[in-house]
């Protein structure tokens, strides 16, 4: 597959490369952290925040109880790029997501993607159909009448607002 005929997934996978070259593990510049989606159908949010840059999960869903879930946070060493990954470790869900939206303060969305199921023991991730959600400057929000309802991560790269002096 010529990088020509897919420019747009090589510019993604570019992008998630350089995020992951640029950042270290350092505890100022990543973290990991745990929550519990709750089923019931009524809205709720989490956030993780490093430095001025935040992540804002909010999200409804019905069925079963509630499920562990995981939000990772990170700022690249140069604050270039700030990421977002929220996810199920369990790999798939077995709650019907009415709705989900992740917001990202402080930085532009670069790249993002859904995934109905993640990698864990030996199955593979799963990406939701680009027509299931919508991505926007700051958002990536599921879309009426196409989400299947299915979600087990999300991850975000946005580029950070430097002002130039």
């Amino acid at each position: 597959m010529a990088c020509d005929d897919h420019l747009y997934s090589c510019v993604k996978l570019l992008l998630v490369c350089a995020f992951l070259c640029a950042s270290r593990a350092s505890a100022d510049r990543t973290k990991t952290l745990d929550f519990d989606v709750k089923p019931g159908g009524v809205v709720h949010t989490f956030s993780g925040k490093i430095k001025k840059y935040e992540c804002i999960f909010t999200y409804a869903s019905q069925g079963g109880t509630n499920e562990q879930w995981q939000m990772s946070v990170g700022l690249s060493d140069d604050e270039q790029l700030f990421s977002c990954s929220v996810w199920r470790p369990q790999g798939k869900s077995y709650l019907f997501f009415t709705q989900f939206k992740a917001e990202i303060k402080g930085a532009k969305i670069e790249y993002a993607t859904a995934y109905s199921q993640t990698a864990v023991g030996g199955q593979r991730d799963v990406a939701l159909k680009e027509e299931e959600y919508i991505v926007s400057e700051s958002t990536v929000t599921h879309r009426d009448g196409k989400f299947h309802s299915e979600l087990a991560k999300l991850t975000v790269i946005g580029r950070t607002r430097h002002d130039e002096l």
